[in-house]
């Protein structure tokens, strides 16, 4: 087992483990609690908490909200049930500290307070910024005219960013639209490239995915996973000579992957690029400075997308942005990918840890953010993957090994339980983001 050595902040920052700190903060929670007891105690703890996440992330790094999560785990499985409800409570004023300090609002991954305030203000204009209020609209039938009020705001950020790489002219070869797994990238290029076509912008897709190395030259993990969330796991150099090439005018033949044998055939999509015509890739990695550098900044326009989620349960708790993520990939990946719902969230450590190693310190050279999250989603989430979650809980309770599928099962579950789920779909657009995921798009993926 690997010793503990560094976390990741919630700015994606890297910085080295402070095991007095977690005891300090278990000591506090004890002092705090009538069933308190002393610093040795609390140290012997905060052993276990470190020697549990060394374990429970020897293949990452882990967040600070991950070794929290360890920290309440391990306070309950020794007993002391008062001090973790007294630790969960230091943990929650310490978030509404630095909520009032920021407006307010709960915001994480170099995303900007002022950009999550207005999403927070738009839910609560709507009456869907809790779970309480998403069950209101259901029961009083206005859960249609939800999902029309959240596609049409996400059609016109869409609109918009468009309209900002318009004012930019000819300037602009490649449009990149980057973000974490499962917010909606594949949906968003779709709906850039409509909305850029009617300024007279001709758009040529250039699909990256197509560049992963064949899955079996990837290394293994202890569970025999293979980790293609990096972008290591990308032909980096191919892509920049191909960029290159087509920026210059040149014919090239691009490769295809086959995601469900897991195999890349090299020459097999003929591509020219036009002088009239724009470059439009989405990529989880496009903010990564490697991808792309055959092609001067100047030349690119860099939007970012993600899940900017404001929901709140009973617990004044939020929904985190990569549980939902989770919750889109694992009913995507079950039909697209033929993945078990088990194997996606058992995999979820690796696409977290990239996205903090290779997205989140980027993002402050974006030009443009867009918020694909939709309240309407989560009774259709539900519906759809409520069952999986408890059986997740029962078969990675005791291991260790498997605690981030654990605790995020059991956080999803917890929030997911209280909120009415919704069956009938058909009020949901053909051309809507969510059919990303749940199907019956009328977009070819």
């Amino acid at each position: 087992m690997g010793a503990l050595k560094t976390v990741i902040k919630r700015d994606g920052q890297l910085v080295m483990y402070d095991r007095p700190r977690i005891a300090n903060a278990i000591f506090k929670a004890a002092a705090a609690s009538s069933g308190g007891f002393g610093f040795h105690e609390a140290e012997r703890l905060s052993l276990l908490v470190e020697n549990r996440t060394a374990e429970s992330y020897s293949a990452q790094i882990p967040t600070v909200e991950d070794l929290q999560d360890i920290v309440e785990a391990v306070l309950m499985e020794n007993g002391h049930v008062k001090v973790a409800r007294a630790y969960i409570i230091y943990r929650q004023k310490r978030n509404e500290v630095r909520e009032a300090q920021q407006g307010a609002i709960e915001a994480t991954d170099n995303i900007p307070y002022k950009l999550i305030y207005e999403v927070l203000r738009w839910n609560i204009e709507h009456g869907c910024e809790s779970v309480e209020g998403i069950n209101r609209i259901i029961e009083q039938g206005n859960y249609p005219d939800l999902v029309h009020a959240c596609e049409n705001r996400y059609s016109n950020e869409c609109r918009s960013a468009g309209t900002r790489v318009l004012e930019q002219g000819d300037d602009i070869r490649l449009i990149i639209v980057a973000g974490p797994s499962s917010s909606g990238k594949t949906t968003t290029t779709i709906k850039m490239e409509e909305q850029l076509s009617k300024g007279g912008k001709k758009l040529r897709a250039f699909h990256v995915d197509n560049y992963f190395y064949d899955l079996e030259l990837h290394p293994k993990d202890e569970f025999g996973d293979y980790d293609y969330e990096t972008p290591q796991a990308l032909d980096i150099k191919l892509i920049n000579k191909h960029l290159e090439q087509l920026l210059a005018g040149k014919t090239v033949l691009l490769p295809h992957y086959d995601f469900k044998t897991g195999t890349r055939t090299l020459n097999v999509h003929e591509m020219t690029l036009q002088d009239d015509e724009i470059l439009l890739m989405d990529c989880l990695h496009g903010l990564y400075s490697d991808m792309t550098r055959s092609v001067p900044d100047a030349h690119k326009f860099r939007l970012y997308i993600e899940t900017l989620g404001q929901l709140r349960n009973e617990r004044d708790e939020f929904m985190r942005w990569a549980d939902h993520r989770l919750m889109r990939r694992m009913i995507r990946d079950s039909w697209s990918r033929n993945h078990t719902f088990m194997e996606t969230l058992t995999h979820w450590h690796y696409v977290r840890k990239s996205e903090l190693q290779y997205i989140i310190p980027f993002i402050g050279n974006v030009d443009f953010v867009v918020n694909s999250a939709m309240p309407y989603e989560f009774p259709v989430l539900k519906h759809k993957l409520f069952e999986h979650f408890p059986e997740a809980i029962n078969l990675y309770r005791d291991d260790f090994k498997r605690q981030d599928a654990y605790l995020r099962a059991q956080r999803v579950m917890q929030f997911l339980e209280p909120l009415h789920d919704y069956v009938d779909h058909t009020c949901i657009p053909d051309d809507a983001l969510f059919r990303e995921f749940i199907g019956g798009s009328l977009y070819q993926y």
